[in-house]
């Protein structure tokens, strides 16, 4: 387990190393650049709570304001804060969202990028609505795009739609897991 551990933190340096070859001297970085302050829109609705924890859903994406865009319009989000990071708050959870990058001090030896294949997912967001043929019309008119059509699972109806950066998303509806029936293993 620790040689599977090293071997990805090796992976990881050599990763960062390649970025660091590419990036000319004289390129201005995020950290080069003055903080820019973004408009909250209301400070109730950042995801910091009084008290015990809320979670939620970090996404790094290659095209912040693309992908604002998407995730208030889909899934009719409010934008919280428009970027560094973005937050748009979707129902009773929220989506962050920032741009890829190397380590930093919290997060040693760890680069963030936005997938690069979409037929291995580890994770995916997972959206339960209370109509899926309605969400489903809606979304394909407003440009999203389906993996199928929503397809009857027995215990829930459900399809697959990607992000613009390939992010997996279920859209569930429950049904038959309400009376006690579940899907077929």
């Amino acid at each position: 387990m620790r040689t599977d551990f090293a071997a990805a933190i090796d992976n990881v340096r050599r990763d960062c190393d390649a970025v660091e070859d590419h990036l000319d001297a004289d390129t201005p970085h995020l950290t080069d650049q003055p903080r820019k302050e973004a408009a909250v829109t209301n400070t109730a609705d950042l995801p910091a709570p009084e008290q015990g924890l809320l979670v939620t859903h970090f996404l790094t994406v290659s095209d912040v304001a693309r992908s604002r865009t998407f995730y208030a319009d889909i899934f009719g989000g409010r934008v919280v804060l428009n970027e560094n990071p973005c937050i748009v708050k979707v129902a009773n959870s929220w989506i962050i969202m920032n741009p890829g990058g190397g380590p930093t001090p919290d997060k040693p030896d760890v680069v963030l990028r936005p997938p690069e294949a979409t037929d291995i997912v580890s994770a995916f967001l997972n959206v339960r609505v209370a109509d899926i043929a309605a969400f489903y019309s809606d979304a394909r008119r407003k440009g999203a795009e389906f993996l199928t059509e929503p397809l009857d699972r027995k215990a829930e109806i459900r399809c697959y739609m990607r992000d613009p950066d390939g992010y997996l998303i279920e859209i569930g509806q429950a049904t038959g897991m309400l009376e006690g029936i579940y899907a077929d293993l």
